[in-house]
């Protein structure tokens, strides 16, 4: 469905596999009707789950969703590793994990939670002198990247499947012969962390602290702040007007809340700084109109409203 290109809001898709986050960007300017489609918070191919989706004026919006905290579901296989951490990688080594005990899982684990400090996968879309990881990883080029600051509030395991896998042969070390098989583990977990964080790195440093290696065999994301990926919508025949999000209902989930006067949100419109009785704050502050629009961000000092970021009134809800 055309949904027309005056009509702004926030679009939850849960992405199939197989495709990109550009692709489900794509499909969704068709279905909307506008060029003016973003996302917030890249998805690979093989991940699945939830997409927050910008249209139109709401793009203005996901700078601020970004950095909200996620959840994941999560399959590790600890025994193999891989050179992006995941199973879209080549492998690198292949250890029989038969000797792990559910007890030295646990450890490795629970060393992963809390405030961390995690080095991204080299496959990732992180910039190094201005070009993206993957892309050198893909010239054959050596990225080195650096530690960052990560918050793992949930790590969990849900189930463990003791497994035999076929050996790929003897271009990985520990491979062993062509068909020969090995006892690998996989562990079904869930994440919930802060923004940044790479599930497929959790796999690696798992895997690694155990001394067999570990990669991603499957990933969903199942939440991004407050909103759940049972929210989300089916991307093939997705009806976009259906299922937008009110701008102004999204702000108001995520910001402190505003209300303006009729004088006060024209002031907003062009740009001044009109006085309001609300507490100082950096913000964002979502500044709501009379008749329920967001008139914009804002941060306020001195009982006064400073734009952070306007909203044109181009929302069409029924």
């Amino acid at each position: 469905m055309n949904s027309g290109t005056g009509t702004s809001g926030i679009l939850l898709v849960d992405k199939p596999q197989g495709i990109t986050s550009h692709d489900v960007v794509a499909r969704v300017r068709k279905a909307a009707g506008t060029r003016k489609v973003g996302h917030a918070g890249t998805l690979d191919p093989m991940a699945t789950g939830l997409l927050v989706v910008g249209i139109n004026s709401s793009t203005r919006l996901l700078t601020f969703l970004v950095g909200l905290d996620k959840s994941y579901e999560a399959t590790i296989r600890l025994g193999v590793a891989t050179t992006t951490d995941d199973a879209e990688g080549e492998t690198l080594a292949v250890v029989d994990a038969s000797g792990v005990e559910q007890s030295a899982i646990d450890s490795g684990i629970a060393a992963l939670r809390g405030d961390i400090e995690q080095v991204p996968t080299t496959v990732s879309a992180i910039k190094v002198d201005g070009k993206r990881a993957y892309a050198l990883a893909r010239e054959g080029v050596e990225v080195e990247l650096k530690a960052r600051p990560v918050t793992i509030a949930r790590f969990d395991v849900l189930a463990r499947r003791d497994v035999e896998i076929e050996a790929p042969g003897d271009e990985a070390p520990g491979a062993g012969s062509p068909g020969a098989t090995v006892h690998a583990i996989d562990l079904d977990v869930v994440v919930d962390c802060s923004s940044g964080t790479y599930i497929r790195a959790l796999a690696r440093d798992l895997g690694r602290a155990l001394g067999v290696g570990g990669h991603l065999t499957a990933l969903r994301r199942t939440r991004i702040g407050p909103f759940p990926v049972a929210d989300a919508a089916v991307l093939e025949g997705v009806d976009v007007a259906a299922r937008l999000l009110a701008p102004t209902r999204v702000a108001e989930q995520l910001f402190d809340v505003l209300p303006l006067s009729e004088q006060q949100s024209i002031d907003l419109s062009h740009g001044k700084r009109p006085g309001v009785e609300h507490a100082d704050s950096v913000g964002p502050v979502a500044a709501i109109t009379p008749d329920g629009r967001l008139a914009g961000l804002v941060s306020i000092s001195n009982g006064r409203a400073k734009p952070i970021v306007n909203f044109p009134n181009d929302e069409v809800f029924a």
